[in-house]
């Protein structure tokens, strides 16, 4: 049989390194399906990471160059050594950020993923032996987009960056957009010396670097989950233009996948928010806008014990999380009160925006992290078919998600953003540290209503004083 393949010029080697990519694809596919639902999440992430192991450890041993070479020992040192050292630091990372930090984590790492596709296409376009010009071009630029990109947006999540709103920056972007596709046709003309090619090359690094950072700027912080989404598509499009430079199929459907996933979730997220991908990019969402002007009203408050009451003897409760829920670290809290109510009677249910939190996903995570069963999630759209037939609404830290703006002040930013409408149930409840506004910047009327009263102060007290309270009745 080897001499067979010898003569077909392939070698077990490259069947058992084609085999392995093979499988590892499966496990992508497997991993991404079951990462689909908060329950099989776990179990996907570790059948998405076997795939990647398997391809590595492939890799690495059954591997040949062009003249039928495999890794030199050097090299497979060094991959190991760098490998441990990425592992252990991701570990330790991943282990000590917070809940409220894990958006700037998802942006981070997401970045470290751009930079090293926008790496690989830097290297390899100066490889003679590269003939893949334009796809070496295109995941440059998209690599580097995705690295600054995300950068500046944990800069924004982690509060040390702020939003530049100025109407120029549109025309700024969309010239630097014409400036890398220029640059990208001249190159690929190739009447030039190599050196010359390598030159703009670099030149067009930079541009594309700045334009990341400059597209990001402008975007508001309501818009922030859509744009981690966004830069995720684009870390797993540079992902698969590397495996293309590479002809590696492992790469390239692993790319595929995450470019793919990322892509489909920005379009739902965008509907979520009936508002366009275009409209995200260039509209400045988030920038403060104060709306109409009219009349606030008077905010009722309500003591802790009236609000433990009014849950115990309610048949129907929806909370609704948001930010202010991971800010506290209350959601252990919130499930203690959940359960409490559930002992006496009480139907709980948690109501969740798509949008809810600074990450796709983030009330999701944050309420499977303290073991809400995830029947209990209900999306916005039958939360509020139901909100009718509920007695009571928690609002934890929500804000815009909740704001009646986006139904009935035609000059406000968010005008037309489907909400979760508390207003349907008999009362609301909203637990606040101060009468601040949300991340977008806009005054929340909700606030003012006469079915509303305001419970003031940390998130994570005020839900323990409730439970004390529910308790003792």
């Amino acid at each position: 049989m080897d001499t067979t393949l010898t003569s077909l010029g392939v070698s077990v080697g490259d069947i058992l390194l084609e085999f392995s990519y093979l499988t590892g694809a499966i496990l992508f596919v497997i991993g991404l399906k079951l990462l689909s639902r908060p329950e099989s999440a776990k179990r996907g992430n570790l059948w998405a990471a076997a795939g990647m192991l398997l391809a590595m450890v492939a890799t690495v041993a059954f591997h040949k160059d062009d003249a039928g070479h495999s890794i030199a020992l050097t090299n497979i040192i060094i991959i190991v050594v760098v490998i441990t050292l990425g592992t252990i630091t991701g570990t330790l990372i991943a282990r000590r950020v917070k809940m409220t930090a894990m958006p700037q984590l998802v942006s981070f790492f997401n970045a470290t993923g751009g930079l090293a596709s926008a790496l690989v296409a830097l290297i390899e376009f100066s490889d003679p032996a590269n003939q893949s010009t334009l796809v070496t071009l295109l995941g440059l630029v998209i690599g580097s987009v995705a690295f600054s990109g995300s950068m500046i947006a944990y800069g924004k999540l982690d509060g040390k960056v702020g939003d530049i709103f100025a109407a120029y920056m549109k025309y700024v972007n969309i010239s630097l957009l014409v400036v890398i596709t220029g640059l990208i046709v001249y190159v690929m003309a190739g009447n030039m010396p190599f050196e010359t090619q390598k030159l703009i090359v670099y030149g067009l690094l930079a541009v594309s670097l700045i334009y990341g950072v400059l597209f990001v700027m402008p975007i508001g912080g309501a818009d922030m989950p859509v744009v981690i989404s966004l830069l995720n598509s684009f870390t797993g499009i540079a992902a698969a233009m590397a495996g293309f430079i590479y002809q590696n199929e492992a790469m390239i459907l692993g790319g595929i996948l995450v470019g793919a996933a990322g892509t489909i979730l920005t379009v739902l997220m965008c509907r979520a928010m009936n508002r366009s991908l275009l409209n995200v990019i260039v509209g400045a969402f988030g920038g403060g806008g104060a709306g109409m002007d009219k009349e606030k009203g008077t905010i009722k408050e309500i003591s802790a014990s009236d609000a433990g009451i009014l849950l115990a003897y309610s048949q129907k409760v929806y909370i609704v999380p948001g930010y202010g829920l991971a800010v506290a670290q209350a959601q252990h809290v919130c499930h203690e009160l959940e359960k409490l109510l559930e002992e006496k009677g009480v139907e709980v249910k948690y109501a969740i925006h798509p949008v809810a939190g600074r990450m796709p996903g983030h009330m999701n995570v944050l309420l499977a992290e303290a073991d809400v069963p995830y029947e209990k999630l209900v999306e916005m759209d039958d939360a509020n078919q139901d909100l009718p037939n509920t007695d009571v609404v928690v609002v934890i830290g929500a804000n815009d998600v909740v704001n009646p703006a986006a139904e009935d002040d035609p000059s406000s930013p968010i005008y037309g953003m489907p909400i979760i409408k508390t207003l349907l149930a008999k009362h609301v409840i909203i637990m606040k540290r101060g009468m601040g506004k949300g991340y977008a910047g806009i005054e929340n009327h909700l606030f003012y209503h006469d079915k509303t009263r305001m419970l003031f102060g940390n998130a994570k007290d005020s839900l323990q004083t409730l439970v004390t309270e529910v308790k003792s009745l």
